[in-house]
């Protein structure tokens, strides 16, 4: 999908609607976690409600590297080389993200082109945003183009960092964790296991939670690259050993648990460890992976439920990538009129969901697949 988009499977493997569907959900409950974050930053707060909804990037992450490995592990070879996989992953997620940037672009001039704090930005710093965006250059904190002055890589669409992992992701698939063994690929993932354990559990971000990648700062790449590395590592190596469990209500029962695990309030306590940390880290080597597993071992039992998960993972991604610059004016909205609870907002927080999804839609319909189809037709005939 990011992380979230790598839904992308080959023509004739057969396809993962669960795994589709539970995609889906995770990135609709971001869309609510953002909405509470918005009361949050407008206030001054703590995230009230789906406290741990950032964990959904994490979940992307590892069902980025089960779909990964299982659509293209054997597929190397002659017929298949490295620039046509990087061909195929840029058709797959570019896109979206440069209709992305020109959003936040959009949502930034509507807002004054101002920063947070109402310093003015000038229009040639706003277009070298969207260049940068566009063309997947993270900016510095600090630096002229970084527009909205709280340090985000991506100024004009916030999420585009965990997209930035993910294709750091991918190139290190290609080049380097494709070729590894089974056994090689284990060792992998459980040193990067417990370099995220520790990073957690010492809360070395100091944020008391696993939130980071973000920004570019130290901290936060580490902290980043470790949130992209470890789970995606693990899907691919789930993929490589999966083999499928019967579990009737698959879908259901792990959409409860997503949903559960991302309600869960911030859990204090600092000493002989982060406490909060270890529940993260519970989330992401522990039970995520069950979910993957399980998503991956059931089916759709009826045409409807089939429809439901298609349409999840259909707008899973396009909702990802649209809805922060939308977020941007609600939060702006709020901070204006000194609001900072959903009792207070709920009608204009619905709008903001609903507007979110109609958007995403709309943009995958026609955006996103038509521009994909001509794109595919261009540059993967051989």
């Amino acid at each position: 999908m990011s992380n979230i988009s790598s839904s992308s499977f080959t023509d004739t493997k057969a396809h993962y609607f669960l795994l589709d569907g539970l995609r889906g959900v995770a990135a609709l409950m971001v869309i609510w976690y953002h909405i509470f974050e918005g009361y949050a930053f407008a206030g001054g707060g703590t995230i009230d409600t789906f406290n741990h909804g950032y964990l959904a990037v994490d979940f992307f992450f590892i069902l980025s590297g089960f779909v990964i490995g299982y659509a293209y592990d054997d597929r190397w070879g002659k017929s298949f080389t490295m620039k046509d996989f990087f061909k195929r992953r840029l058709i797959r997620l570019h896109p979206m993200v440069v209709m992305g940037a020109v959003l936040g672009t959009l949502t930034f001039c509507i807002q004054g082109s101002v920063q947070w704090d109402g310093t003015h930005i000038a229009t040639l710093m706003v277009m070298l945003a969207l260049l940068c965006t566009i063309c997947f250059i993270p900016a510095l904190p600090g630096v002229g183009y970084e527009v909205r002055g709280n340090g985000e890589m991506f100024p004009l669409n916030g999420p585009c960092w965990s997209l930035f992992f993910e294709y750091i992701g991918n190139i290190l698939y290609a080049l380097f964790i494709r070729r590894l063994s089974n056994k090689a690929l284990t060792v992998l993932v459980v040193l990067l296991g417990i370099a995220l354990a520790f990073f957690a559990l010492a809360d070395v971000s100091g944020y008391g939670n696993m939130g980071v990648g973000w920004t570019l700062d130290g901290v936060n790449f580490l902290g980043g690259s470790l949130r992209m590395l470890f789970p995606f590592s693990l899907g691919m190596l789930l993929s490589r050993n999966f083999k499928p469990v019967k579990l009737k209500g698959a879908f259901w029962i792990c959409t409860i648990v997503l949903i559960a695990l991302f309600s869960v309030p911030y859990l204090e306590g600092a000493e002989p460890f982060c406490v909060n940390g270890a529940y993260e880290i519970f989330c992401v080597v522990i039970v995520f992976p069950i979910l993957v597993w399980l998503g991956a071992s059931g089916s759709t039992t009826d045409k409807k439920s089939t429809l439901v998960c298609k349409f999840l993972g259909d707008i899973s991604y396009p909702v990802y990538v649209i809805h922060y610059p939308l977020m941007y004016l609600f939060y702006a909205w709020l901070i204006k009129n000194e609001l900072y609870t959903l009792g207070e907002t709920w009608q204009v927080a619905l709008c903001v969901y609903v507007l979110s999804i109609v958007l995403a839609y709309l943009c995958l319909k026609f955006y996103d697949e038509p521009v994909r189809k001509y794109l595919a037709k261009r540059l993967l005939l051989k």
